[in-house]
């Protein structure tokens, strides 16, 4: 790793500025960091080189006539879930091959907007199903930490993308942990924002009640400048909310005094890895030195998350999957008839794991269960989210570990479905309530295998819950480790 990609994002924007370097010379080696480790990592699906270093080229021209735009110059990735007009966007699947937007995903327009130079859209598993990145078309991401290991996922390219120095940042989605576990797994900072923060027009659905795009950056202040310039009201989304944005920098104070940090007892549970436990343990021991006050919280129906967000997730993405039948966009297998071709398109096009979400979705969407099951759900949730509410009237922000374990072995759950969807245990009940939540590096196992503290605050709060993660990440040296890969 040349010592051009290991600096933060916001050192290269203060390089930048201070014209140390030029958007050229910074594009150029995140693009020889990529060719180098591409074919050990496969982060990406496509590399976007020659309109990097156009983009390149034409913000260092900008910079010297007078523009100061926040991200000019700066090389970032995309998880390839985001529509980008002119660039192919696969969402990890073979239905979706070759197809390329005649839009932009308002998230991205925004930082494209604000100067970004693209690399390329980064690989994910299959329409965000999955958290290990072993479920995609096109083939498996490797975690930088360690290549026998997953990166998580489903943004688990975004995650192996910045942790391997081949880009600045990167933005990914998360749907039920899609930012926060491969961030954990990876050692990165990975920002959920609460939903209807960040506009999700572009983003190509999974669950609609769900998915929220956001960034996955070294540090907390990184995450706090992409999620800066992302956020805010879009009259293209009817779920983003009107609400005002703060300057998120600015809120980077260092001071937790006096803030109060809730430690609910149903996120330290038998199962979970001792290693991740302990360290969790001591992050939070390291806020209290900080000056936060540590309240224990109960939080009754946790517990209820995985199967509520089992049931509602695969129903919401039954319903937004409908439209990939081999007539409108995307691949097609022709078989004549209409209803062969559909069954033919989409019998070859979507993955395994995809298809199991659609009939799960679809059984519990189904006459005579749909009360039974969705209903029931949407019930349960509600009281997921209303622990929450109650939670925060008692505290400002809460702690608990991001993932039960490190990263795990390639193919070890791949044909244990239920175990792979426990890795997201920790991860979900903030999906389910739309509050935002914040993954921080806090240390590594014997393995050497990073572990993170995931924190979590009142919806579109994002200032509290950076401002925390911020002063514990100055205290502290584990995201200034860098993974250091072998090819």
């Amino acid at each position: 790793m040349s010592e051009l990609t290991r600096l933060s994002l916001s050192d290269a924007v203060s390089r930048l500025r201070n014209r140390d370097i030029s958007s050229v010379e910074l594009t150029r080696a995140y693009l020889d960091q990529i060719a180098a480790l591409e074919p050990t990592i496969h982060a990406f699906i496509t590399v976007t080189a020659d309109r990097a270093l156009a983009d390149a080229a034409r913000a260092d021209q900008q910079r010297a006539n007078g523009d100061d735009r926040p991200l000019l110059g700066v090389p970032l990735a995309i998880k390839d879930v985001l529509s980008t007009t002119g660039v192919q966007t696969t969402c990890g699947s073979k239905i979706l091959a070759g197809y390329t937007p005649v839009f932009t995903a308002t998230a991205v327009k925004r930082l494209e907007d604000a100067g970004m130079v693209l690399l390329g859209k980064t690989n994910m598993d299959e329409f965000a199903m999955g958290s290990s990145t072993e479920n995609s078309a096109y083939g498996v991401t490797r975690n930088p930490w360690n290549l026998d290991r997953v990166p998580g996922g489903s943004s688990g390219g975004s995650a192996a993308a910045v942790a391997a120095g081949m880009a600045a940042g990167a933005i990914g989605t998360d749907t039920g942990g899609s930012i926060r576990q491969p961030a954990s797994l990876t050692g990165l900072v990975g920002l959920k924002p609460s939903y209807g923060r960040v506009s999700r027009y572009g983003l190509v659905a999974f669950g609609s009640s769900l998915d929220c795009p956001g960034p996955l950056t070294r540090t907390v202040e990184d995450a706090a400048r992409l999620l800066g310039i992302m956020a805010g009201h879009d009259p293209l989304d009817s779920t983003s909310m009107p609400v005002e944005v703060p300057d998120y920098v600015a809120a980077l104070n260092g001071d937790v005094k006096g803030l109060r940090v809730g430690v609910p007892k149903q996120y330290f549970i038998k199962g979970t890895q001792p290693e991740v436990d302990a360290t969790v343990h001591a992050a939070i021991e390291q806020l209290r030195a900080l000056g936060a006050e540590i309240i224990e919280i109960d939080m009754p129906h946790t517990d209820y998350s995985l199967p509520v967000y089992y049931i509602i997730a695969p129903a919401e993405a039954s319903a937004n999957l409908a439209r990939y039948d081999g007539i409108r966009f995307g691949a097609r297998v022709d078989k004549g008839d209409m209803w062969d071709t559909y069954k033919a398109t989409r019998g070859e096009g979507f993955g395994p794991e995809v298809k199991r979400r659609i009939m799960l979705g679809t059984y519990a969407l189904s006459a005579g269960y749909y009360d039974a099951y969705y209903g029931k759900a949407q019930q349960v949730r509600t009281l997921i989210k209303q622990d929450f509410d109650k939670a925060f009237e008692r505290v400002d922000v809460i702690a608990a570990p991001t993932s039960p374990n490190t990263a795990f072995k390639l193919g070890e759950n791949v044909n244990d479905p239920l175990s792979m969807y426990l890795e997201d245990v920790f991860t979900l009940p903030a999906s389910l309530a739309g509050v935002p939540g914040l993954n921080v590096p806090c240390g590594f196992d014997s393995q050497g295998l990073p572990i993170g503290m995931q924190l979590f605050a009142p919806a579109f709060r994002e200032d509290v819950l950076l401002r925390a993660g911020h002063a514990y990440q100055q205290s502290t040296e584990w995201h200034k480790r860098s993974a250091q890969v072998k090819i």
